[in-house]
């Protein structure tokens, strides 16, 4: 076994967005998580880097993947777990968003994985706790239409993995084409990936309806390239293409006519795939909706398609983040 340890810079105190994040704090999440991939291949899936930590998961928005992996993370590291469900919460009786986090950080919280579906509430309880003096890391896990970084992550040590299995690195990506299909518009997934390969150099696509890509983040974002059409034109060459689920619970109008003719328009199939690079692999944030944004075949081709990677990939990155942020890099952890 390995001791590993780390060195953090101060903005490591809470991780709430991507939009700071330089090649090196790419390299050290990469890094701690391919160590991390090496614990969960073992018998025992465990590791004492977090014991006596306790880490709550607030998500005030229902989740599945992303809830049940942190979960998992912090378990895999021996960390005690505290999960929050609005539905049976204090919040139905009138308590507010911070009385709620302030309760569990008077339960000796020490890192608070957050999610809600408006845009700044993981900042707002981040800087509340740091008022309080608390010592409380608070991790971003989807936050509105704003970010959703550890998702990022988990896409970027999945492409990175492709080059390097055993050594992943960010500066395999450089010049490499990654194309982003889909809802952009109420994407924080989009959002998160945008900050994170275009810093490691990506040549960044997005491809979607005209009512589903905001012309504006070409303007954040310069180096990326718009299309209003899935055609020979985006998809060539393509080294990555990445699916985005169609958001309707976050739609107040009709921005597409039908998740038939999305298919048609948008839908990645066969035909399209000639276009991409012959080694080109797809990937999806989940949950998929089959034979919308992607055909059943292409989803279940082991040689294309990362999902099941993806979700195998992001336990190890949220390990690496909980420890990150848990130890502030004061401590090592034998992994």
């Amino acid at each position: 076994m390995a001791n590993l340890a780390v060195k953090l810079p101060q903005k490591w105190q809470h991780l709430l967005s991507l939009a700071d994040f330089c090649l090196a704090d790419y390299e050290l999440v990469l890094q701690t998580a391919a160590s991390f991939r090496e614990v969960l291949s073992r018998r025992t899936k465990k590791v004492p880097s977090l014991q006596g930590k306790v880490v709550a998961n607030l998500f005030f928005e229902p989740s599945t993947r992303t809830r049940n992996s942190f979960d998992l993370a912090a378990k895999r590291l021996s960390a005690d777990t505290l999960n929050f469900a609005p539905g049976t919460s204090s919040l139905s009786k009138g308590e507010t968003i911070l009385d709620t986090a302030r309760t569990f950080l008077a339960m000796g919280t020490d890192l608070m994985v957050v999610r809600h579906s408006m845009a700044g509430v993981p900042q707002a309880i981040a800087n509340d706790m740091d008022k309080l003096g608390g010592q409380v890391a608070v991790l971003n896990a989807g936050d509105g239409k704003h970010e959703h970084p550890s998702q990022a992550l988990l896409d970027l040590f999945t492409m990175c993995s492709q080059f390097s299995a055993e050594t992943p690195s960010v500066h395999s990506l450089k010049d490499r084409k990654v194309v982003i299909i889909g809802d952009i518009l109420h994407s924080r997934v989009a959002r998160s990936n945008l900050w994170s390969l275009t810093t490691c150099l990506a040549e960044v696509h997005l491809v979607g309806p005209a009512t589903l890509v905001p012309p504006e983040l070409a303007q954040i974002f310069p180096q990326i390239q718009i299309h209003y059409a899935l055609d020979k034109y985006a998809l060539a060459g393509a080294d990555f293409v990445m699916l985005l689920r169609l958001q309707s619970e976050r739609m107040e109008q009709a921005f597409i006519p039908s998740l038939r003719e999305y298919h048609q328009l948008f839908g990645m199939n066969s035909d399209r795939l000639k276009w991409c690079s012959p080694q080109v692999k797809l990937l999806h944030p989940g949950p998929v909706n089959r034979g919308v944004e992607i055909s059943s075949n292409l989803m279940d081709d082991p040689n294309l398609s990362l999902i099941d990677q993806q979700v195998t990939n992001g336990i190890a990155v949220r390990m690496a983040l909980l420890f990150l942020l848990g130890t502030g890099g004061r401590e090592k952890a034998i992994v």
